[in-house]
């Protein structure tokens, strides 16, 4: 069967990319549909760019570094992307994706990151985060906002079938769109992030700097705590970041993957102090056998074993139950007094779990059966 693939818009390689570029993978001569992109990120995924259509906003001068202005528009440059010529669709969606407009004969299948977040689980702090709490522009993006909820509700009813990233996101896609969804994790490169025997003396954060990911939280409790920490990752909070820094806490910027790979090999820890729909940071560092301290809230709880003073054979780190700093001092303090009984080899056996290979095999699978149940019903 023909088979077209959707992704919101294709900017930088993050976690959702890493599924598209395995669905591309899985279909290379599938096309490609999207929003917006960058020509040297699809080339990354191993895309050609004469196998890519993209909407009217890609045509923008300069959309590329504020395409995030464009939210209004984004449902409707959706709609107006032709994908008649195919039979199968597989979206890959965290915003509006898998609002693509179908013909009642074609099977669409949406692999569902997370439903738009800043619509939904995050609008408050996402007004706050653009200086959009109060005023006209305020009240203007809660318009925007509220009639981009209606939408995304509405368009829920274009795909067939809901694949989840974690039994967390399945649970967001029932309470927003009140629609079932299987479970598959998303890949996770364990071939890479491999197990080293040296270890630093070091904790490390890796994130983009948005308040949501709390690394204000997180550097301020190291200050307290006076262990070192390194912090990964760029953002709107960087500025901030480097200035509550002192002596301890190193700030690095982005880094390339090898460069995070490093240092996730030789860290006592990862920290995660956010709650996300999966969350592939803290199963990159179990791959590397390095324990994770983490908020425990979200897709986490689905990828980390929490310790418990007897099951060294399967615990890979520490939860933290509120997002603040009294409670990571806690348990960094725990963790240090159970440092030594991680077992980093069962570590590494726990985020094997979710290797890219397991991916590429269950969402083949998923999408045969799919194929197959639509050729029954012609």
């Amino acid at each position: 069967m023909r088979i077209a693939l959707v992704h919101d818009w294709i900017v930088s390689k993050g976690g959702a990319e890493k599924c598209l570029e395995i669905f591309h993978q899985l279909y290379p001569h599938a096309h490609l549909y999207t929003l917006l992109y960058k020509p040297e990120t699809v080339k990354d995924l191993g895309f050609s760019e004469d196998q890519v259509t993209a909407s009217f906003l890609n045509n923008r001068r300069g959309i590329i570094n504020k395409y995030r202005r464009y939210l209004p528009f984004f449902p409707f440059a959706i709609e107006q992307l032709d994908l008649s010529e195919a039979e199968v669709i597989l979206s890959s969606s965290h915003c509006v994706a898998k609002g693509i407009l179908t013909r009642s004969d074609q099977l669409h299948i949406c692999y569902c990151h997370t439903p738009v977040r800043y619509a939904w689980d995050l609008t408050f702090p996402y007004l706050q985060e653009h200086n959009l709490h109060k005023g006209l522009k305020s009240t203007l993006a809660r318009i925007v906002l509220h009639y981009l909820r209606l939408w995304d509700v509405s368009s829920a009813n274009r795909v067939d079938h809901f694949i989840a990233n974690s039994h967390y996101t399945a649970h967001r896609i029932w309470r927003t769109y009140k629609r079932e969804a299987t479970v598959i994790y998303p890949p996770v490169d364990t071939e890479k992030f491999t197990l080293q025997n040296e270890r630093g003396d070091y904790f490390l954060f890796v994130s983009r700097l948005v308040p949501y990911k709390k690394a204000d939280m997180v550097i301020r409790t190291f200050i307290e705590l006076g262990l070192p920490l390194k912090v990964v990752g760029d953002g709107p909070m960087m500025r901030e970041c480097q200035q509550l820094a002192t002596a301890n806490i190193e700030i690095l910027g982005e880094l390339s993957s090898d460069q995070i790979v490093r240092l996730m090999s030789g860290a006592r820890a990862l920290v995660f102090a956010a709650e996300e729909d999966f969350g592939i940071v803290p199963v990159e560092a179990q791959a590397c056998g390095t324990p994770v301290i983490a908020y425990g809230r979200g897709g986490v709880t689905e990828t980390v074993v929490p310790a418990d003073g007897d099951n060294w054979g399967e615990a890979t780190g520490i939860f933290f139950n509120k997002q603040n700093p009294t409670e990571l001092h806690k348990a960094v303090e725990q963790f240090l007094l159970w440092e030594v009984k991680f077992d980093r080899q069962a570590i590494r056996r726990n985020a094997e779990r979710f290797s890219a290979e397991r991916f590429r095999r269950e969402i083949e699978e998923f999408i045969t059966a799919r194929q197959m149940e639509l050729q029954e019903r012609k």
